[in-house]
């Protein structure tokens, strides 16, 4: 090989080697270089034998497993990040639920609160309600107070209350009606409304007003005597009836009443009741409808068809004398009826 100027040798032996080096140049001694010549072409043929396809093909997989790991611990990273994110999320949803709560317990006390005042003042005005009610039920069997009643303005929004009130009572019964507190402040309350009905309806001036200015009131009494069971508010639907009996007295109420369709349904219901004092007010109002040529003309047909004459006879014979005189007093009349129709 090319020697450089400044020519260094190194010193003998046969197996030592000796190489010099300037500059830009290597000296290899020739018997080295045909030895490494040697080497090199003895691992350009034993390599293809060791490096395998399997094992180049390992290498490849651990630079896609390299490859992957470094996507995962990437992925991994983003994950703890994306962790940390939602947790302090976490956080503040907790503080904020916290919070709620709170409020929620704060509302929940003042509602709790409200209740309380509200059956309080709930309680009151039924008290005073039945007070009132009872004094005035008192007050209507006397014909100027009534009379003073019905000029007043208030007169048929009395009313109108009077029977949204019992409706709203009839309405809250449960399902044993039969275990009712008949002392209780609502049911003195009603009865007294019912009362002042009847007490007004039993006056001329107070048939008027009911016929020609609280019709609905009637209605509503109908409508809460079928809804009624039998046995139960005993007091309640007597004061009902009385109220209806009395309105009948008027041509003109009993015209309404009787136009009702399911007026004569309802008397056969409440004709099976078990209370004599209901069967009793029952017959008495069927009495006036057949008392009363115009009124019966347009319902002999329906009573005729429908009425329940077995019964009929049943409280004929019954060991309440009202009841059974006023029965036996009845059939006559059907008597009378059947022959003229």
């Amino acid at each position: 090989m090319k020697r450089g100027n400044g020519e260094s040798a190194g010193s003998s032996g046969e197996g030592q080697e000796i190489t010099e080096t300037e500059g830009e140049f290597v000296k290899v001694r020739k018997k080295a270089l045909e030895r490494l010549t040697t080497e090199v072409m003895q691992l350009h043929d034993i390599l293809p034998q060791v490096l395998t396809g399997d094992i180049l093909e390992s290498f490849q997989k651990l630079d896609v497993v390299e490859a992957l790991v470094e996507k995962k611990e990437h992925e991994l990273e983003q994950l703890r990040m994306d962790c940390e994110h939602f947790k302090a999320r976490l956080e503040t949803a907790q503080a904020d639920c916290m919070k709620e709560r709170k409020e929620k317990l704060t509302v929940r006390q003042q509602l709790n609160e409200a209740k309380q005042q509200l059956l309080q003042q709930a309680g009151y005005c039924t008290e005073m309600g039945a007070s009132v009610c009872t004094l005035l039920w008192s007050v209507s069997s006397n014909e100027e107070a009534v009379k003073n009643i019905l000029v007043s303005s208030k007169a048929e929004t009395f009313f109108s209350l009077a029977g949204q009130t019992m409706e709203s009572f009839v309405r809250s019964l449960g399902e044993d009606t039969k275990q009712q507190d008949v002392d209780s402040t609502e049911n003195q309350f009603v009865l007294a409304l019912a009362g002042i009905v009847t007490n007004i309806a039993a006056l001329v001036c107070g048939r008027e007003f009911l016929v020609n200015s609280n019709k609905v009131l009637l209605d509503t009494i109908m409508q809460l005597l079928g809804d009624l069971k039998p046995g139960c508010c005993t007091k309640l639907k007597v004061l009902m009836m009385m109220s209806l009996y009395n309105v009948s007295i008027n041509v003109k109420g009993l015209k309404y009443i009787s136009e009702n369709p399911g007026f004569f349904p309802l008397l056969w219901w409440l004709l099976n009741d078990p209370d004599p004092e209901v069967c009793l007010h029952v017959l008495r109002l069927l009495q006036s409808v057949i008392l009363e040529p115009e009124v019966l003309a347009k319902s002999a047909a329906e009573i005729r068809d429908t009425m329940p004459l077995s019964r009929i006879l049943m409280l004929s014979k019954c060991r309440n004398g009202d009841l059974q005189v006023l029965a036996q007093e009845l059939l006559e009349d059907i008597k009378v009826l059947e022959c003229e129709i």
